[in-house]
């Protein structure tokens, strides 16, 4: 829960967090961390803020759930200028969850220094967009398309952006959106500071790295291949077949949020009828849903009105689920990197997590190459629906 923005000004810089304060953040910015508790910056933040702030650009490798948003946030919010009603910092994210997630903080922290934010991204009203940019905001968060979209229609510039963050960039660039990121980018002053961040950095990184930044100062936080140790990983070795079988059996551990993966959404659909028709409550999560469901079904999962959300791959990304006690992959995800990201939907911020994996007769390939990188982290269970019986 955010805090009146009221209660900043009540602030003792006495109070301020010390170990922000040494980051080199501006007095509005530190009341903004006492005002919401944070007490140590997380890695991430601690080396990208000076950085930022001391104007570098930079290329931060790192997991979703690392504190990235405050990361950039903070630095941006004290760059820009409040008294140029312009576009000066943009936030380019893969998806709508994701920008919603981000314009929450972001937001929140530009409102705290007097400036103006908005969130453009697919699913919405344009009429909406056009009334949130004829408000003249400093910052803009948004999805690659929809800031295409306005340049389009010339209802949005970035002749004045002097901070670009690009945020989940190896997603975007899965999804297909490198085409719109360079147009934006071309778009705004050569001469602006870029932040990057990625959980990978593949080739298809390094070259936007290469042609739109300068000089990047490069931070690696996690290595790609690692889960956090408070996730308690297992396997299940189930035929294809009786996954549904296997899942229901499972029903009775899974007492918290659970969040359960499929690999495409006609699975997805599926999964959630068959678990209707035993009476399980459950929703799904993916691109075919209208904008206001999707809204919706998150809202209701993260208030704990919803305990069993299936989605396919656009959860294990981007989207800042508290709380979730498990995931499972009902379908094993296509290579390691999927299986990371997915698993790090849970355990998170120290708490404790269980991630279990149904391993069937096709993933013994892609299950090779995960136990590889996790080890002796990832430990058999089995379910008693293959129990012999006298």
């Amino acid at each position: 829960m955010l805090p009146p923005l009221s209660t900043l000004d009540d602030i003792d810089p006495d109070d301020y967090p010390a170990a922000f304060a040494a980051l080199g953040l501006s007095d509005r910015s530190l009341a903004v961390t006492s005002a919401l508790g944070f007490q140590e910056p997380t890695p991430i933040q601690a080396e990208s803020i000076p950085l930022l702030l001391d104007g570098a650009d930079v290329v931060g490798k790192a997991q979703t759930g690392t504190g990235k948003t405050v990361a950039f946030g903070f630095p941006m919010v004290d760059t820009v200028d409040p008294d140029l009603p312009e576009v000066q910092g943009i936030v380019l994210v893969p998806t709508r969850e994701l920008a919603t997630q981000v314009f929450g903080v972001l937001g929140f922290l530009a409102a705290a220094k007097g400036l103006g934010a908005c969130a453009l991204m697919g699913g919405r009203r344009l009429a909406d967009d056009f009334q949130a940019l004829e408000a003249r905001p400093q910052i803009v968060v948004g999805t690659p398309g929809r800031i295409i979209d306005h340049l389009n229609r010339s209802t949005l510039s970035l002749s004045q952006v002097s901070f670009a963050v690009l945020d989940e960039a190896d997603r975007m660039l899965d999804i297909g959106f490198e085409p719109d990121i360079r147009r934006i980018l071309g778009r705004s002053p050569a001469e602006r500071q870029t932040a990057l961040f990625s959980a990978t950095i593949p080739t298809s990184i390094k070259t936007l790295i290469w042609r739109y930044m300068r000089d990047p100062v490069e931070i690696d936080i996690e290595p790609e291949q690692a889960t956090a140790r408070e996730i308690n990983q297992h396997y299940i070795e189930v035929a294809e077949r009786d996954k549904t079988d296997a899942l229901i059996a499972l029903m009775p551990r899974l007492t918290g949020r659970t969040l359960i993966f499929c690999n495409m959404k006609v699975t997805v659909d599926r999964l959630v009828r068959r678990l209707r028709d035993r009476e399980i409550s459950a929703e799904p999560i993916h691109g075919d849903l209208r904008q206001q469901k999707r809204d919706r079904v998150m809202e209701d999962f993260r208030a704990g009105r919803l305990q069993i959300l299936i989605a396919t791959n656009v959860a294990s990304r981007g989207l800042d689920i508290p709380d979730v006690s498990h995931v499972i992959n009902y379908d094993l995800p296509e290579n390691v990197e999927e299986y990371i990201h997915r698993v790090g939907r849970t355990g998170r911020a120290g708490t404790e997590g269980s991630a279990i994996s149904f391993i069937a007769e096709w993933d013994l390939d892609t299950f090779g190459a995960i136990q590889k990188v996790v080890g002796d982290d990832l430990v058999e269970d089995v379910l008693d629906i293959y129990a012999t019986r006298d």
